[in-house]
C-alpha cells in the first residue's frame, strides 16, 4: 500500500490531501486547507495531523514558464533532445536571460493539424525557486516538485477522443487543454482568486474570512446580467475578476480549431456557489461543470464539495503515485536511472604453452584430464568457493522448504479460525438485521403519529392566517402589483407569489412587506425573477410575525 502527500502551497494557504493506493484502488486519508504565517510551521504541523512523517511529499513548482516547439516526428530521442535543448537556448538568448539558471522538462503530444510534427510541451523554472520549493522545512524535503498545470488532469477521468478544458481558479489561473487523453497545452493567467481574496481581507482583514465569504457568495444570473442582493454584498469584488477569466478562456476556445466536448471548473473560485451556471451563459455547446475527482464517490459524512476545494492537492498526490506525465519531476529525490553492470569479471594476460594469449572473458571447464593433473592456486580457490556456494544453496533451498511447511500449515489454521469467525458474524448479522427492521417500523409508527399531531396542530393554527395576511397585505400592495397566489405552506411559514411589469414594483412590495412586519423582517427572502411575456414573476416568502 503507498501513500503520498500532496501540498498544494500558495502565499497565503495551503491546500492539503493524503492518497493512498491499495492495488488499483485510491483513496484520500485526510485533506484540508490551513492559512498560515509561517510556512514551515505549518508544513510540520500538517505532516504531524496527517501522520506522513515518512510518506512522500509532492508539492507544486511556482513561477514555471511554458513554450512549446515543433519537431519533426521522424527524429530519434537523442537528436529530438538536443533539438529540444537548443530550441530552449535560442528562447533564453531572445530573451536574454542565463539558460544555466534555469532547470527544464517536457512532455511529447502530437499535433492536431500536422501529422509530421509532434508538439513539445517544455516546462521551466528558475533552480533557486526548484530550490527553495524543495526544502519545505529543515529536516523535511519534497520528494516531487511538478507543475500543477499538467498534473491537474490526474483527477479527471477522460474518455478517448475527448476533448476538454480544465480552468483552474487558484491564486493565479491556468487553464490546461486536454486533447485525446494527453495534456496539449498549458496557459495561465494571472487573474485568479489571490486577486479576490486580497481586495476582501482589505475589508475584513482575514485571509481565512475572506475565503468562508467566496464560499457563502452566490452569483444570480438572468438574461446575462448579475442581480446583486442584500446577501450578496462581496459580488462587487468576485465578479470584476471572475469575468476577466471566463472571457478570456472564451476568447481561447473561440481562437483554436479544438473543439471542446466540457469545461470543468476547479480551483479556489469554483467554491462560489453557481459559479458554473455564470460559465455555461458565455458557452452555448460546451457543457461547463465543477471537476470532482474521478475516483471519489459521495459521502454522507463529507460533503463532495470539500474534497473540490483541494482538487489541487489531490492532484498532486497522483503525481506522487505514479499517475500523470512522470517526466515532469523538478525535485532531486526523483526516480535514480537503473543500475546496470553491475558486475564484470575478466580474466587475463597469462600465456598458454602455444604462447597466445587466453580469452578476456572468465571461462570454467573440468574435464577427467584435468583432475589428473596439479591444480594451480587460482583454480583451487575457485573450486573451494563454487563448493562453498553449493553448500550455502543447499542449506537455504532446505530451510526455505521447512519454512514453507510451517507457513503453509499456519496459513490453514488461521484459514480454519477466520471461516467459523466468520460464521458467527453472519449470524449475529442476521439477528442485527432482525432487531433493525422491528426498530425501524416501531420509527415509523411513531413518526407516522407524529405527523398527525402536527398536522392536526397546523391545521389549528393556520384557520384564519390566511384572510388575515390578505387584510394587511391590501394595505401594502402596489398598484402594479397583482397577487396570484397566497399560500401557508407549514406552520407560520407563508409563501405570496406575486406579478407585475416591473421589477421594481415587486422590489418595492418586499421593501414594504418587511418595513411594515407583514412577514417578519429577518426572514423575508424572494426567488430568482422570472420573465413571462409582459410579467414579472416573483415568490416571496418568510414567517408570520
Amino acid at each position: 500500500m503507498a501513500s503520498c502527500l500532496g501540498l498544494y502551497i500558495e502565499s497565503n494557504v495551503i491546500k492539503y490531501a493524503k492518497v493512498t493506493k491499495e492495488r488499483e484502488a485510491l483513496k484520500i486519508e485526510s485533506f484540508g486547507m490551513k492559512f498560515y504565517e509561517k510556512l514551515g510551521d505549518a508544513i510540520k504541523q500538517i505532516i504531524s495531523e496527517t501522520f506522513s512523517y515518512k510518506v512522500p511529499i509532492t508539492v507544486n513548482l511556482s513561477e514555471d514558464m511554458y513554450n512549446y516547439f515543433y519537431m519533426f516526428s521522424m527524429l530519434n530521442k537523442n537528436d529530438l533532445k538536443k533539438a529540444i535543448e537548443t530550441e530552449f537556448e535560442s528562447y533564453c538568448y531572445d530573451k536574454n536571460v542565463n539558460k544555466n539558471a534555469f532547470l527544464g522538462r517536457y512532455a511529447l503530444c502530437n499535433t492536431i493539424d500536422d501529422k509530421d510534427k509532434i508538439k513539445v510541451i517544455y516546462v521551466s523554472a528558475n533552480k533557486a525557486v526548484i530550490a527553495k520549493a524543495e526544502q519545505l522545512t529543515d529536516d523535511t524535503k519534497a520528494s516531487n516538485i511538478t507543475p500543477i498545470g499538467t498534473s491537474i488532469a490526474n483527477i479527471v477521468s477522460i474518455k478517448p477522443k475527448e476533448n476538454i478544458l480544465i480552468v483552474n481558479m487558484e491564486e493565479k489561473t491556468t487553464i490546461t487543454t486536454i486533447v485525446n487523453q494527453k495534456v496539449y497545452e498549458v496557459n495561465k493567467l494571472e487573474e485568479g482568486a489571490g486577486q479576490i481574496l486580497e481586495k476582501i481581507n482589505i475589508k475584513e482583514n482575514s485571509f481565512s474570512k475572506a475565503y468562508e465569504i467566496c464560499k457563502n457568495s452566490t452569483i444570480y444570473t438572468m438574461e446575462g446580467k448579475e442581480l446583486q442582493d442584500e446577501e450578496n454584498e462581496y459580488l462587487d469584488d468576485i465578479m470584476p475578476t471572475l469575468y476577466k477569466i471566463v472571457e478570456q478562456v472564451r476568447e481561447y476556445t473561440a481562437s483554436t480549431t479544438i473543439k471542446f466536448d466540457k469545461i470543468y471548473i476547479t480551483g479556489t473560485m469554483s467554491a462560489v456557489n453557481n459559479v458554473d451556471l455564470y460559465f455555461q451563459e458565455f458557452f452555448g455547446t460546451e457543457k461547463c461543470e465543477i471537476l470532482k475527482p474521478y475516483f471519489v464517490t459521495d459521502n454522507v459524512k463529507i460533503n463532495m464539495k470539500d474534497y473540490i476545494e483541494v482538487n489541487s492537492a489531490i492532484a498532486l498526490a497522483l503525481q506522487g503515485l505514479g499517475y500523470g506525465i512522470q517526466n515532469m519531476n523538478f525535485g532531486s529525490a526523483g526516480i535514480g536511472n537503473k543500475l546496470k553492470d553491475l558486475m564484470k569479471i575478466e580474466v587475463g594476460g597469462s600465456k598458454n604453452k602455444k604462447g597466445t594469449s587466453k580469452t578476456s572473458n572468465f571461462q570454467f571447464k573440468l574435464s577427467l584430464s584435468d583432475l589428473k593433473t596439479r591444480l594451480d592456486a587460482t583454480e583451487r580457490w575457485l573450486l573451494r568457493t563454487a563448493g562453498g556456494i553449493l553448500i550455502l544453496t543447499l542449506i537455504y533451498s532446505g530451510f526455505s522448504v521447512y519454512l514453507n511447511q510451517q507457513i503453509s500449515s499456519k496459513i490453514a489454521e488461521v484459514q480454519e479460525v477466520d471461516r467459523y469467525t466468520r460464521e458467527q458474524i453472519s449470524l449475529v448479522a442476521a439477528d442485527d438485521t432482525a432487531v433493525k427492521q422491528k426498530t425501524n417500523r416501531y420509527k415509523e409508527l411513531a413518526d407516522n403519529l407524529r405527523q398527525i399531531n402536527t398536522q392536526i396542530e397546523e391545521n389549528t393554527k393556520s384557520k384564519d392566517v390566511i384572510p388575515n395576511l390578505l387584510i394587511q397585505i391590501q394595505s401594502v400592495i402596489p398598484e402594479d402589483v397583482q397577487i396570484t397566489e397566497v399560500e401557508n405552506t407549514s406552520g407560520t411559514h407563508v409563501v405570496i407569489k406575486a406579478q407585475a411589469r416591473k421589477y421594481e414594483q415587486l422590489g418595492y412590495f418586499k421593501a414594504k412587506i418587511k418595513e411594515d412586519n407583514v412577514l417578519t423582517k429577518n426572514t423575508v427572502i424572494s426567488s430568482e425573477a422570472e420573465k413571462d411575456g409582459d410579467y414579472i414573476k416573483v415568490s416571496i416568502e418568510g414567517e408570520l410575525p
